[in-house]
């Protein structure tokens, strides 16, 4: 179907979630190929997906050394939001981080492997609720930096997890959430540690979503599998098998499953075979 270096796969809202297998040459879309026989072969060369350059080893994704060391987007305070250096003059890139840092999040509750809070960009939306496999999604408060997001996330942290069990994600569908008592529940028991923030950066910064509705999504799946079993292209350079479902960013095949976005960067020779 194509060769090319692997990306993380595109999706767009729709019931079952649509699904595009890409890479840096050209795009496949997958539910259509739900039962058929798959095949993916690494050649053993890796490119990073920001520079383009040759790599032994990917990190972040599909990023090369230079490109995590350099790059803003591969910094610490992108998973610990809470730690952001922006403000002291110490951003890698701070152009970049004006574009995508200082800008609307969104704090988020989400029905993975089970309920979980989560931040996000509000242009990211939907997309980072299915990159994590979420059947359920809903809105809670809306700020104006990344960094204020990730202070607001470690405050409802305290009362929900901020993890998803991805083996168990990959298993079946949760038991479904009532998100909106969840998030008033939730707004209450924290209302004194919001109202700090809320002083601190302003009326305007931290915006409760109490309007807001849930989203649900469904993911094309035939059957999940009973053991979730991992598959590393690293290991194993061909892997081949009927494809199951698509949940996340995980192709759920008879033979295992695959982390389609660990593997950004590999260049990969996709072939349906039955």
């Amino acid at each position: 179907m194509f060769a090319g270096h692997l990306r993380k796969m595109r999706v767009d809202l729709a019931i079952p979630v649509n699904y595009m297998l890409g890479s840096d040459r050209a795009t496949v879309s997958l539910n259509t190929l739900l039962g058929s026989c798959l095949q993916l072969r690494y050649s053993g060369e890796i490119c990073c997906v920001h520079c383009g350059r040759k790599t032994k080893k990917s990190f972040n994704q599909g990023y090369c050394f230079p490109c995590v060391r350099r790059l803003a987007q591969c910094d610490i305070c992108i998973v610990s939001p809470e730690r952001c250096h922006f403000d002291q003059g110490s951003c890698r890139e701070p152009d970049w981080a004006a574009n995508h840092c200082m800008t609307d999040h969104i704090v988020y509750l989400a029905n993975t492997s089970g309920l979980k809070v989560g931040i996000t960009r509000v242009t990211q939306l939907p997309v980072r609720w299915i990159d994590q496999g979420a059947v359920q999604a809903l809105p809670v408060l809306r700020v104006t930096t990344r960094y204020q997001a990730g202070l607001a996330e470690i405050i409802l942290g305290k009362y929900v997890s901020d993890k998803t069990d991805w083996r168990k994600m990959l298993k079946g569908e949760p038991e479904p959430v009532a998100l909106n008592d969840m998030r008033d529940q939730l707004l209450y028991t924290c209302r004194d540690e919001l109202a700090q923030l809320t002083d601190r950066f302003g009326i305007q910064a931290i915006r409760p979503l109490t309007d807001e509705t849930p989203t649900s999504i469904n993911y094309p799946v035939m059957t999940y599998p009973e053991k979730v079993s991992s598959l590393n292209l690293d290991k194993t350079p061909l892997i081949e098998g009927n494809l199951m479902g698509i949940k996340g960013q995980y192709l759920m095949l008879d033979t295992g499953v695959l982390n389609v976005r660990k593997y950004a960067g590999y260049h990969v020779e996709v072939r349906q075979t039955g």
